[in-house]
């Protein structure tokens, strides 16, 4: 019994045929945690950059070392050329990703998150409902201060009015009263202590 070998052209002609399938198997999610991690190693890399640029000295009079000039520059030329290889990486994930997603309709955050018993059109009405509920306990709140404010400002007035009036009413009768015992002081000479004395008296007693 003898069996056939199989070619190395048939399978190096299957390799990228199954390389172009698995490809095309990357679903959008996938293409978006790789570009975020793209991301990611664009960060580090240009804070690396940022970190050998600033531990650079400039030959201003310092001792100059060739050899650690030239390792710093070639890791900064290393950096600068794996910046640029990721950017073209993270190009080509947008790319791809705005094509899996050029037959879709953009669908609002809110839509996605799951209620239990609860569709989206009655999401819709109870937010609407929670924000004009809002909106009038927030009108009303402010008409019950402003209201409360005039209340407060007429009180007061009405307090100073109460204070002057009080303060009038003692003068007047602090005047009455000091009028009425000058009169019945000098009537006492001639008559003894009567009404004049007696009201006299009974103001200081009021008083």
């Amino acid at each position: 019994m003898t069996t056939t070998p199989v070619s190395g052209t048939c399978m190096s002609s299957q390799f990228p045929a199954q390389q172009a399938q698995a490809a095309r198997d990357v679903n959008t999610a996938s293409l978006c945690r790789i570009g975020q991690e793209t991301v990611q190693d664009i960060v580090l890399r240009t804070m690396e950059i940022f970190q050998l640029l600033r531990n650079m000295q400039l030959p201003n009079g310092v001792t100059y070392h060739p050899t650690t000039h030239q390792d710093r520059l070639g890791k900064l030329q290393e950096h600068l050329r794996m910046l640029g290889v990721l950017f073209r990486k993270l190009r080509l994930v947008y790319d791809k990703c705005i094509e899996n997603c050029a037959g879709l309709d953009p669908v609002p955050p809110e839509q996605l998150i799951p209620y239990v018993e609860d569709d989206s059109s009655k999401l819709d009405e109870r937010s609407a409902g929670q924000t004009h509920s809002a909106s009038e306990e927030r009108r009303e709140v402010l008409e019950v201060s402003k209201k409360l404010k005039q209340k407060n400002q007429q009180l007061k007035q009405i307090m100073d009015q109460l204070r002057n009036l009080i303060w009038e009413i003692n003068s007047m009768l602090a005047s009455l009263g000091t009028s009425e015992c000058r009169n019945a002081a000098r009537g006492r000479a001639q008559s003894p202590l009567g009404t004049s004395g007696e009201k006299c008296k009974r103001r200081k007693t009021i008083t």
